[in-house]
């Protein structure tokens, strides 16, 4: 399926959810053409995210399907950040590779673990705090 139609069926499923927000305080089309634009946006903000975070976890899957080993510096950057994550605290950790790892959101994150979506949030941010300081540390070594 392409992205196109992949989003076509989220947002559908998402409207029939969301339908009853509806106000009536316009038309109804005008909703969801808003409703519609927004999940778009949000969708290309997550994997534009996520393209910035680890922009070289691409080109190294690429060419760990070509060589068995890769020994550039983005593997050393790898052994670092998987180095870094494994100092995280369990609760920290999980948030984290959940959220900028596999793609979940806050709200689907906090179902996960039967928290708040506010608690979700702060755990991602001291996870990536304790990350920049451990991961920097490492630059300094």
């Amino acid at each position: 399926m392409s992205v196109a139609e992949d989003l076509t069926q989220e947002i559908f499923i998402e409207l029939l959810t969301r339908v009853g927000t509806f106000r009536g305080e316009s038309q109804f089309s005008s909703w969801l053409y808003r409703f519609t634009t927004n999940h778009v946006l949000m969708y290309f903000r997550r994997v534009k995210c996520r393209k910035e975070k680890f922009p070289y976890l691409e080109d190294e899957f690429k060419a760990t399907r070509r060589l068995a080993v890769s020994f550039g510096p983005q593997f050393v950057d790898r052994i670092a950040l998987e180095s870094a994550v494994g100092k995280l605290t369990s609760g920290t950790r999980e948030v984290f590779l959940k959220f900028d790892v596999e793609g979940y959101n806050h709200k689907e994150i906090a179902a996960i673990f039967g928290c708040s979506v506010g608690n979700s949030k702060s755990q991602l941010h001291k996870a990536r705090r304790r990350l920049r300081t451990l991961l920097a540390t490492e630059d300094t070594k």
